[in-house]
């Protein structure tokens, strides 16, 4: 018996990975978030599965649902939204079932940081503007960020900044934001991405709130802050440069 964990991707049904789909398709217990994963990918099990929302489920009852199974032999597919490697709630899982024995699989799945680039457009890393994406959050009711990741911090490396499950608090992140990028910073806060109802607020740290009150969102999304995201004038990359040497594109030192 084995809990297979499943990214399912930011929201669109066909975003899930043909690993993840396999999975799904011959296991009997499929556990999924049905606050946030689509039903549609559900259509993926198989028709006898038995299916159990964790919506409402405490930590001890979904390893009560791990336990029961291993018991009967039969292997789960846990189904998550968004990848598995960032604000999944997977590593308190994972340490549950070591305790107990019980084998585990991770299946990644497309990441929200990813899919609000594609809604948006837009490279996150351009030559010379940034060429690192930090992922991170602000302190909130299920935990606290850790001494010394401060958003101002990261925000003097230059890097883009993807801000996760903090549109509660865009009224902190700009105060601490913009004294380190200034008020003409762009922003842009992506609802829902992948989800039919997706939507997009973009702006500046000088008036990004104001567009949020405007059109509120209290949840399902994501906030992207820095130049590369407005940048037009940088200049290209050298890979595709006609005297760039590489080993794929021969000439001398190839």
């Amino acid at each position: 018996m084995t809990v297979h964990f499943i990214g399912a991707g930011p929201g669109a049904a066909d975003l899930l990975t043909l690993r993840g789909r396999d999975i799904l398709a011959r296991v009997p217990v499929c556990l999924y978030a049905g606050s946030i994963v689509p039903r549609e990918m559900l259509a993926h099990c198989r028709p006898d599965a038995r299916l159990v929302d964790t919506a409402p489920m405490s930590l001890d009852e979904i390893e009560a649902e791990y336990v029961a199974a291993a018991r009967n032999g039969e292997d789960v597919a846990r189904l998550h939204s968004g990848d598995l490697s960032v604000y999944s709630a997977v590593a308190e899982q994972i340490r549950r079932l070591e305790r107990h024995g019980i084998p585990y699989t991770l299946t990644p799945g497309v990441p929200a940081f990813a899919a609000a680039a594609s809604v948006l457009g837009r490279e996150l890393t351009v030559p010379e503007v940034a060429q690192s994406v930090v992922l991170t959050r602000v302190s909130g009711r299920a935990s606290a960020m850790p001494p010394g990741e401060r958003l101002a911090d990261f925000a003097a490396t230059g890097a883009t900044l993807a801000i996760h499950l903090a549109i509660h608090a865009l009224d902190r992140v700009v105060a601490d934001l913009t004294p380190v990028l200034g008020a003409d910073c762009p922003v842009a806060v992506v609802v829902r991405a992948t989800w039919p109802e997706e939507r997009v607020l973009r702006g500046t740290l000088g008036d990004i709130a104001a567009r949020l009150a405007a059109e509120p969102a209290e949840r399902t999304a994501l906030i992207m802050v820095g130049k590369a995201l407005g940048a037009s004038g940088f200049r290209d990359s050298a890979l595709y440069d006609p005297d760039y040497r590489r080993r794929f594109r021969g000439g001398e030192g190839a």
